[in-house]
């Protein structure tokens, strides 16, 4: 649909593994050498590891057009296979005729044995492709490695080559497959592209587009995709694929980061900010951060002057009020009963007998009691 709007023979980013497209980055550079590598040498698995989307198809492509021409390849994309199926997959792939009407795994390694004798007497060499090795069974690993003791005394007769995700690294860390993870002689983690390397890319694909040397992207654009894709470069391929459409829609002559920010948000799915929801969020945030550091400083000033000021209005308050002025008929009775008792010990003390107290103390109660017998007297009359 934009092809023609931009002037080019072909999409330049589609997600299909076209060894043509490949850009030779690096780490694309070291995976291929790798490869090569364990193909060439009397290697007997090569492991080929990395994220989904990095490109490892597509190199594993660009492998197989650079093999030699007597190499027979035989391919798996699906690995979901059990272990007489893969048998049976490989011997297809090879064309390998199997004589017995209901086959059993002998069956099958038998005739592979025989085939890989035969072709590499005639100087050729056979190579086995297993894509998504990740989601090999248990027991079809071992199976392969089984395989590979198909040698004669001087180089193994099959080479695998696994590619897969990072989890392949660690099925294959476990300890039982340790007899597996032993036979690999070649392996690499191919990492997503660096930010710079992102540039290079998207005018790598035009170019191999017929787009020449235009640039159809800002440089805000180039760096808005290498951030959010993450370097991968299925990922840069679907926003820049969607990014062209978007300025062919909008009679754009280039991918404004505009348009490029809005096109990461259809491929990725991560829909449109609410500015409403993050201006409440960051004043809340404001808010309640200044509350959190004025409350404990303002609580420590102003505890003490407050404390003081309800005092002083409850205190006048107390007083004024009429029951304040009234005597406490409670605490008078209780004064009462209290003199009246000590009145009786007196008595008490009066009444015993001068040998049990001192002369001193008698003369004194005796000196008192005359001093209130006249006022006593005086009540009598009245």
């Amino acid at each position: 649909m934009y092809t023609h709007y931009f002037g080019l023979n072909e999409k330049p980013f589609a997600i299909a593994p076209n060894p043509r497209y490949l850009y030779m980055s690096e780490l694309h550079r070291e995976a291929l050498a790798h490869l090569i590598y364990g193909i060439q040498r009397d290697g007997c698995f090569i492991l080929l590891t990395g994220d989904v989307g990095t490109g490892k198809t597509t190199v594993c492509r660009c492998l197989l057009e650079q093999l030699p021409e007597d190499t027979d390849v035989a391919i798996i994309l699906n690995p979901k296979l059990t272990a007489i199926d893969l048998l049976q997959t490989i011997c297809e792939e090879l064309s390998i005729p199997v004589p017995v009407e209901s086959p059993t795994s002998k069956s099958y390694i038998d005739a592979l044995n025989r085939h890989l004798l035969r072709t590499h007497a005639e100087g050729r060499s056979t190579a086995l492709v297993i894509d998504e090795a990740q989601n090999l069974e248990a027991d079809v690993l071992e199976q392969l490695r089984l395989l590979t003791n198909l040698e004669t005394n001087t180089q193994k007769l099959l080479k695998i080559i696994l590619l897969g995700q990072p989890e392949l690294r660690s099925l294959l860390a476990g300890p039982l497959m340790s007899q597996v993870n032993q036979r690999i002689t070649s392996r690499y983690h191919l990492q997503p592209l660096q930010p710079e390397d992102v540039r290079v890319y998207i005018q790598h694909r035009l170019r191999v587009a017929g787009g020449g040397t235009r640039r159809l992207f800002t440089d805000r654009a180039i760096r808005h995709v290498a951030r959010i894709s993450k370097g991968i470069p299925r990922l840069i391929n679907l926003i820049c694929d969607r990014a062209l459409l978007g300025a062919y829609a909008e009679n754009a002559d280039r991918v404004s980061w505009k348009i490029m920010r809005k096109a990461g948000r259809e491929v990725l799915a991560t829909g449109r900010p609410s500015m409403f929801s993050r201006r409440f969020i960051l004043i809340t945030a404001i808010t309640l951060a200044i509350v959190a550091i004025a409350l404990p400083a303002a609580w420590h000033y102003l505890k003490i002057p407050a404390m003081e000021s309800l005092i002083q209005l409850w205190q006048p308050r107390q007083n004024s009020t009429p029951e304040a002025n009234q005597p406490d008929t409670a605490k008078m009775a209780d004064d009462a009963s209290n003199a009246a008792t000590g009145d009786r010990q007196s008595a008490l003390k009066t009444d015993q007998p001068p040998k049990q107290q001192s002369s001193s103390v008698f003369i004194d109660q005796t000196v008192s009691k005359m001093e209130k017998k006249p006022d006593q007297q005086a009540v009598r009359e009245e």
